[in-house]
């Protein structure tokens, strides 16, 4: 098991600043560099080879690709590409696409987990040189075949929540991303679960686990914490992470903080605890401590995600969580 530590470029930065950023980083030593594709900021795949080809050895992982935006072949080929300019760099992750925005471009489809199930498993056959006739709930290619697939295969990730998702990443996906607010118990049922779908797909490699978290250092906890309140607040207080709170013991005390408070001051009555179970905060000796109960549960790789008030410049900031 790896114990690699990477940094997001965050969504809402602007795209003209990720150059500079991802030289940084690699400057600065992290060991990976991940980019986010989300609607209706910029998009993964530009972002991505514009990474790889202004640095010279840093990994560079996509999470995520949502599964219904493209066609699978389409993506297997974009992949392909970017595995045979930069071979051994890129890692791709795809997903399920958040709700709202895959029904606002009209792309929800009839099953989320066939949908992703079918295109993770057609985009690595594709990849692995396979010819292709397939029709499925979601995925229908006929006589496809790729003229230029990867030498070096990249990883491809599911970046999934729930049990069942983590069930299909096991099945089909090389590795799992696990989207922020990850608490070190989330960590060890993540992985029991995706040891249930490589046992039901008969799979016995090391399947490589990515963490996403929320991360603020400073010597001031109180501080330190209060720059992740709103964020860590609204992902809490929107249900969206229930499963990832679930195997932790928090839910049922979000739950009763957030009926008796109300959504909107739910972030600033949220106690400090939360916040140093479920990101990396404090002094670089507590994120240190905090990024070793991860490692320990079971991930390969811990990606800090920057402060919602830290701009691309201050990526200096994190480096004291760097050994």
């Amino acid at each position: 098991m790896t114990r690699a530590l990477g940094v997001m470029f965050r969504c809402v930065y602007p795209p003209e600043s990720l150059i500079p950023f991802a030289k940084q980083a690699e400057i600065l030593g992290f060991d990976e560099l991940w980019i986010v594709e989300d609607c209706f900021w910029a998009g993964g795949l530009t972002s991505t080879t514009l990474a790889l080809a202004s640095t010279r050895d840093i990994p560079v992982g996509l999470g995520i690709m949502p599964a219904v935006v493209r066609n699978p072949a389409i993506t297997a080929m974009e992949i392909s590409a970017l595995g045979r300019f930069f071979p051994g760099r890129f890692h791709a992750g795809i997903g399920h696409g958040v709700a709202d925005w895959m029904r606002r471009i009209g792309a929800f489809p009839p099953s989320q987990l066939a949908a992703l199930e079918e295109t993770i498993t057609s985009v690595r056959a594709l990849m692995a040189g396979e010819r292709l006739n397939t029709q499925g709930k979601h995925v229908a290619l006929e006589d496809v075949k790729l003229v230029f697939p990867p030498h070096q295969v990249p990883p491809v990730s599911a970046g999934v929540r729930g049990d069942k998702s983590l069930r299909l990443a096991g099945r089909s996906a090389d590795g799992t991303i696990l989207a922020e607010i990850v608490a070190p118990a989330y960590v060890r049922h993540a992985r029991a679960q995706i040891a249930v779908g490589q046992a039901e797909a008969g799979r016995t490699e090391h399947h490589r686990l990515t963490v996403y978290t929320f991360c603020s250092v400073g010597d001031d906890l109180e501080r330190a914490v209060d720059r992740l309140r709103p964020i860590v607040g609204e992902y809490i207080a929107s249900g969206a992470v229930d499963a990832q709170l679930a195997p932790t013991g928090l839910l049922e005390p979000v739950k009763a903080l957030l009926a008796e408070v109300g959504p909107a001051a739910f972030p600033n009555a949220m106690p400090v605890e939360w916040f140093q179970q479920t990101c990396i905060v404090g002094t670089a000796e507590a994120c240190h401590a905090a990024l070793d109960a991860l490692y320990e549960a079971g991930a390969d790789s811990v990606v800090l995600v920057p402060p919602p008030d830290a701009t691309p410049e201050d990526l200096g900031e994190l480096t004291p969580v760097i050994r």
